[in-house]
């Protein structure tokens, strides 16, 4: 079974754009949300996903990831998730021996920028680069659940 541990820190300056070695564009749909769990599709570029998350206990959850046909995939996205697509730039940002996610949003969400570093363990050390800014792993408003309901609030409101 599949276990995702990450800490996210919003991003205190662009020094990381010099590091960054790729990038890759991100739609995000959420399928279903409950108690902590969720389903979302994923398009990285032209590849889908379907991920299943389970609660968080601490900074761990279980993770399934499958790769679904793009026809499918875009089927969930523009049918089946309300019109809630987040959009954002992901850049890899290598620092030391870890590579760093940083996410540019877009749209609803333009100007936010967070990093996030998978770990192996919750207690896995690493090495703050020097343009993270504060540590917003667990606080609910960084959640993409969260960035997905805001998403929601704003579309009604622009209707």
């Amino acid at each position: 079974m599949a276990k995702e541990i990450e800490r996210k820190f919003l991003v205190a300056s662009g020094d990381w754009r010099r590091a960054a070695t790729h990038k890759v564009e991100i739609r995000d749909g959420l399928l279903a949300f409950r108690d902590g769990r969720k389903v979302r599709v994923r398009f990285y570029d032209d590849r889908a996903t379907l991920s299943v998350k389970g609660p968080k206990s601490g900074l761990t959850r279980d993770e399934f990831e499958y790769e679904i046909p793009h026809g499918d995939g875009l089927t969930l996205l523009e049918q089946h998730c309300d019109g809630e697509v987040l959009r954002k730039t992901r850049h890899f940002v290598p620092e030391g021996a870890d590579v760093w996610t940083v996410d540019e949003y877009h749209g609803v969400h333009e100007g936010l920028v967070v990093a996030e570093l998978e770990l192996a363990t919750e207690e896995t050390p690493f090495e703050r680069p020097c343009w993270l800014g504060a540590e917003v792993t667990g606080k609910s408003r960084y959640r993409q659940s969260s960035l997905f309901k805001e998403h929601r609030r704003v579309m009604k409101r622009t209707g």
